[in-house]
């Protein structure tokens, strides 16, 4: 293979595999934009991959298994948001409690639906190629020959960025997370604002499941997630809870996983476990590196508690 090729080739895997980070983790950004602390990202993954691969496998079609696989992250979200806002549990064992429930019923789930008589690769979305664009040299395969969903989520980056920082919406957002008194205090509806938040959460993250079966490998298998959530919360960390910054640092996870990757195809006296943890190790040494340096929102992981106004 020509060094342009290698190239080529080595972004549009880095592409591919920072894409489902990239959902989780800008729906990680919502969720604690608005206070939440989100850890459950990964079984809204999770639950995403496997509902939307049931969902087309049942269906035959790529479109249902989409719309399948947000409305389980949306109800998950609503789950998440109903113990963690209305009943005040704890964030952390919330999100914890989720992502353990959702590997155990997809575990299950999963050998109900693709026995082993049924198991067979799903029917994807196919790609669509921009006519001009798709024939620039690497950049045109790699951004203008790609599937809907990718499409997307490259305007959903500089959307939210607007509706965060230019948008009395996004103002709003951030208000519930920094100060939830004084937006409460201005008639803003603190665990209205933190429900809707944590349901898109939801919604985004299970898209980056519904991109894993049904773009990237088009089948399920039992724990497909791999870790993908944390490191998505991993990249919002790193990427200081800024969407731009965010998605670029999903991007260099799913440029080092790319790396490993080809690394053992080249059949280095190296084992293949320290390969394998090397995109962990980066997302480690990431958040060692920004310790004291990146502020979450002051209210991140606060139960917000009303005042009572009697008398």
């Amino acid at each position: 293979m020509s060094n342009t090729g290698f190239i080529a080739d080595y972004l549009a895997a880095s592409l591919r595999l920072s894409v489902p980070i990239a959902f989780a983790a800008l729906g990680g950004l919502l969720s604690e934009r608005s206070g939440v602390l989100n850890i459950a990202l990964e079984g809204m993954l999770l639950t995403g991959a496997f509902v939307g691969a049931a969902a087309t496998f049942y269906s035959g079609n790529g479109w249902v298994g989409v719309l399948a696989a947000i409305a389980a992250g949306g109800l998950v979200g609503l789950l998440h948001a109903w113990l963690s806002v209305s009943l005040r549990v704890d964030q952390l064992v919330s999100g914890l409690a989720i992502n353990l429930s959702a590997a155990g019923l997809t575990a299950f789930a999963s050998r109900l639906v693709f026995t082993a008589d049924t198991t067979q690769k799903l029917p994807g979305l196919g790609a669509i190629a921009i006519p001009g664009l798709s024939q620039i040299p690497i950049l045109g395969t790699l951004l203008f020959d790609q599937d809907v969903l990718v499409y997307g989520l490259l305007l959903l980056i500089p959307l939210l960025t607007y509706l965060l920082f230019r948008t009395s919406l996004g103002l709003t957002l951030r208000a519930v997370g920094e100060y939830p008194r004084a937006a409460d205090t201005a008639g803003i509806g603190v665990a209205r604002v933190r429900y809707i938040s944590v349901i898109v959460s939801g919604c985004l993250a299970a898209l980056g499941g519904a991109y894993l079966v049904l773009v990237h490998v088009r089948f399920f298998t039992e724990g497909i997630s791999a870790g993908k959530g944390f490191i998505a919360l991993a990249a919002l960390i790193f990427g200081r809870w800024h969407p731009v910054y965010t998605a670029l640092a999903c991007l260099l996870f799913g440029a080092t996983e790319a790396l490993q990757l080809r690394v053992q195809a080249f059949n280095l006296n190296i084992p293949y476990q320290l390969l394998t943890m090397l995109p962990y190790l980066v997302a480690l040494l990431a958040l060692v590196g920004l310790a004291g340096k990146s502020t979450p929102p002051a209210a991140l992981g606060i139960p917000y508690v009303k005042e009572s106004t009697g008398d």
